[in-house]
């Protein structure tokens, strides 16, 4: 082997364990932001379930059910009053919401949480942990599944989206400069 093969190789090489580690370390990182993402879901929930609270306790203390209290409010001739009930309508959801996106996420397997994570995710809960995330470096089964799917992941692409098509082009281009050399003038 010349020593032009053996440098291209041993490049190759190199790179081949440099994307493993960038694989690995990138996905592994998923698991991260999900428990810091869950984290901050259920300080929303935790929140929205108090909000929620004080409307219950409001209601119970005027005689009445939410639901008759926001029927009540809603009925309301003073706009502003009205008005009030869909915001207790719209807490009800969010923590219906909210509930339903915890346990859907922490109760999915480690093959089917990412999409569990991303049928569930609320952008804006999302891009505030994004802004805050602190990556780590992960001691669970599930870390090292995800780095594992990432060194696949990444090295997939390299060789069949990289590698393979750069390797077959430089192959014929060889071939068709060897045919020409080789055919008489």
């Amino acid at each position: 082997m010349s020593i032009g093969k053996r440098a291209a190789a041993s490049g190759e090489a190199i790179l081949d364990r440099v994307l493993c580690v960038v694989g690995a370390v990138l996905f592994s990182q998923a698991p991260e932001f999900m428990q810091q993402y869950l984290q901050r879901l259920g300080g929303h929930l935790d929140e929205a379930r108090r909000m929620l609270a004080q409307y219950e306790e409001i209601a119970r203390r005027a005689g009445f059910s939410l639901n008759a209290f926001i029927e009540r409010t809603a009925s309301n001739p003073d706009a502003v009053v009205a008005k009030h009930a869909g915001v207790m309508e719209g807490a009800i959801a969010r923590v219906r919401d909210l509930a339903e996106a915890q346990a859907a996420i922490q109760d999915a397997s480690l093959f089917t949480r990412p999409f569990a994570f991303l049928r569930h995710v609320d952008w804006d809960i999302a891009a505030r942990t994004w802004s805050v995330f602190k990556p780590a470096v992960p001691t669970t089964i599930e870390g090292l599944a995800y780095a594992a799917a990432g060194i696949g992941v990444i090295l997939g692409f390299y060789y069949g989206c990289i590698h393979f098509p750069i390797t077959r082009l430089w192959r014929r281009r060889q071939a068709r400069k060897a045919e020409a050399q080789a055919a008489p003038e």
